[in-house]
């Protein structure tokens, strides 16, 4: 298993991830591609000392992009997991 640190990337600050945080008590995180559930669970606990309820996870797939030639690159595929905290539990974010 990854150290914490290294499975939690950054956490995503979106209007999206808002809402979702005043109403359901969510959070968005950006994670390691190879992460999974249980070892999200484990590294917000330990990072952020807080209970967590329930893990979705979903892969993003990486934009086109395109340079002054007429072939495409593309941007990293990554992955992001929404985290569910139990009640009374929260992130501070300031």
């Amino acid at each position: 298993m990854k150290p914490a640190h290294q499975i939690i990337d950054t956490i995503l600050l979106t209007e999206k991830g808002t809402v979702l945080t005043e109403m359901n008590n969510q959070y968005i995180f950006k994670v390691h591609p190879d992460a999974n559930k249980q070892e999200i669970k484990q590294a917000v606990k330990t990072l952020f000392k807080v209970d967590v309820t329930d893990v979705r996870t979903m892969n993003r797939k990486g934009k086109k992009k395109r340079e002054r030639r007429p072939n495409y690159g593309t941007t990293a595929d990554w992955k992001k997991a929404v985290v569910t905290l139990a009640e009374g539990n929260h992130i501070d974010l300031t």
